[in-house]
């Protein structure tokens, strides 16, 4: 990266950084910016995904840049993937790490949604096997089975049309009650 523009980006240094890798195909950029000015100060661009050792280069490249100005790392905010805490260790010392609030609420979003999935499969699993066509009026048996696994039909579609209530933080009062119906029976 030019130095110039280097220079430009760590002028006004607010001490807090950032930084996130951004996957191209088989490409991969690392950037790390400024928090509080949204400027970036370095980026590098690998034809592989990176490994620990790439993350410390770059890292490094960072820390030698702000070593240079007299500048200090005060906190560093990632996507708190499995990359980041021991090179960030091994070249910033305990340097406050983050994690960014949106990547965590995104993974727990994607858990609860893996979860809904799970609940819809062991619902369709546990269906009845029917045989085709109307049960008879005479057959009990086949018709509790109808009953039970149109019951389970209709667990399954509440659970899937109904999935955004799953990940919402805050729900009104009407969505509230159905969440509780659909869920009803099912650990919390």
């Amino acid at each position: 990266m030019d130095g110039a523009f280097l220079d430009w980006a760590l002028e006004a240094f607010s001490g807090y950084g950032a930084a996130d890798e951004l996957y191209e195909g088989p490409s991969c950029v690392l950037s790390a910016v400024d928090n509080r000015q949204d400027k970036r100060m370095l980026y590098a661009v690998l034809d592989h995904h990176p490994n620990h050792d790439d993350i410390a280069a770059f890292l490094g490249r960072l820390k030698t840049a702000l070593d240079e100005r007299n500048l200090t790392l005060k906190g560093i905010t990632t996507d708190g993937s499995a990359l980041y805490p021991d090179p960030l260790r091994q070249v910033f010392g305990e340097v406050p790490h983050q994690r960014c609030t949106f990547h965590v609420i995104k993974e727990l979003t994607k858990g609860i949604l893996q979860a809904v999935a799970k609940a819809r499969e062991r619902f369709a699993q546990s269906k009845p096997t029917l045989k085709r066509g109307r049960p008879a009026s005479k057959d009990k048996v086949a018709r509790r089975l109808a009953r039970q696994s149109k019951q389970i039909q209709a667990k399954i579609s509440d659970v899937f049309q109904d999935r955004f209530l799953f990940v919402k933080r805050h729900l009104i009062r009407s969505e509230r009650q159905r969440f509780m119906h659909i869920t009803r029976g099912r650990p919390q």
